[in-house]
Parts: structure tokens; sequence; C-alpha cells
């Protein structure tokens, strides 16, 4: 019995991937850097509404105040007068988008099924950037109505809501790009 030879990975192939690469993620930053403050106001926004539903907190507005944007939340009955302000840097979760959407391109010619793919890729994209802004903000309202006796000190709860945005901030926003790469390619490789 013979055992299947696999052809090995041909230079053209790695050079082609690595040039849809490269001109796809200077597309995608041109691109982005146009986009990316309308994109984190929308995010902003719907992360702020959702965190109205887990936290007794009336979302008041937002303010573009560039590089950041301001979210503003007021306490629903005690000390209905302090308003609480939570920036939030674009920046800070976006920066790698056209490093996703790069890497995105490259794996093209890698999976089937490419329409759903790069759906299910930015819809995991849009999550996590809502994860993001969403534990930004329920942490930090934890902390200052903890801080203003407005909430008891509830350790686990307090220990939640930090250890999800440590580790939203430090792990899943810089791994994001290869995590999705990653997704798409074990979910769709042809």
């Amino acid at each position: 019995m013979q055992r299947a030879h696999k052809k090995p990975t041909s230079k053209g192939i790695i050079l082609r991937t690595v040039l849809i690469f490269l001109v796809s993620y200077l597309i995608f930053l041109i691109l982005w850097i146009q986009v990316k403050d309308h994109y984190g106001y929308a995010i902003t926004h719907i992360a702020s509404r959702l965190v109205t539903l887990i936290k007794k907190v009336r979302f008041e507005e937002m303010k573009k105040e560039k590089p950041m944007i301001l979210a503003t939340f007021s306490p629903v009955r005690q000390m209905t007068d302090l308003l609480i302000d939570i920036p939030v840097n674009t920046s800070s979760y976006t920066f790698n988008a056209p490093l996703t959407f790069g890497i995105i391109a490259a794996l093209f010619p890698f999976i089937k099924r490419r329409g759903r793919a790069c759906a299910e890729a930015l819809l995991i994209l849009l999550g996590v950037h809502l994860l993001y802004v969403f534990s930004l903000e329920a942490n930090t309202l934890t902390t200052v109505f903890i801080d203003r006796g407005l909430e008891t000190v509830s350790k686990p709860r307090l220990f939640t809501y930090q250890f999800l945005w440590e580790f939203t901030n430090n792990m899943v926003i810089r791994f994001e790009p290869f995590l999705i790469g990653f997704y798409m390619f074990i979910r769709f490789r042809k």
C-alpha cells in the first residue's frame, strides 16, 4: 500500500498570501482611519445601553473629545445629580482592526463559504469590541459606586467585573486578529 504524499507548500502560494496580506492591510488601514471614530461612537453607544441593563444607571449622553468618547451615566436611585463620565479611547480597542481585516483577506484562498466566514469573523470582531467597552464601563461604574457608598462591596461581583475588564483589555484585544484568523481557518478551510 502506498502512502499518499502531501504536496509541499509552494513558494508561490506563500508569496501570494503575504502579498495579499500586505496590500489589503495597507488598504484597510487607510480606510479604517476614516471610519474608526464613527465606529467607536456606535460601539460605545450600544455598549453603554447594554450596561444600563445590569447596573442601576441612566445613560445620559455621549460626547466626542478626540481621541476619546465620553459616556456619561447617572445613578437611578441615589445621588441622581451625580454624573459619571467614562472616557473610552477608541484606538485602544480598534487599533488592530486593519490587521484583522488583512488576515481575513489573506485567508480567502484557503477557505470555503467566504461570505459566511467573513460575516462570522466580523460578528466576532464586533462582539469583542462591545465586550471591551461594556467591561470597561461596568468595571468603572462598579468601582465608583463602591467608592461613593452607592453599592455594597460584593467581592464576587467586583472580582467578576475586574477580571472581565482585565482579561478583555490585556488578552482578548491583543490576540483578536489571530484568534479570528485561527477560527476562520479551522472552521472554513478547504
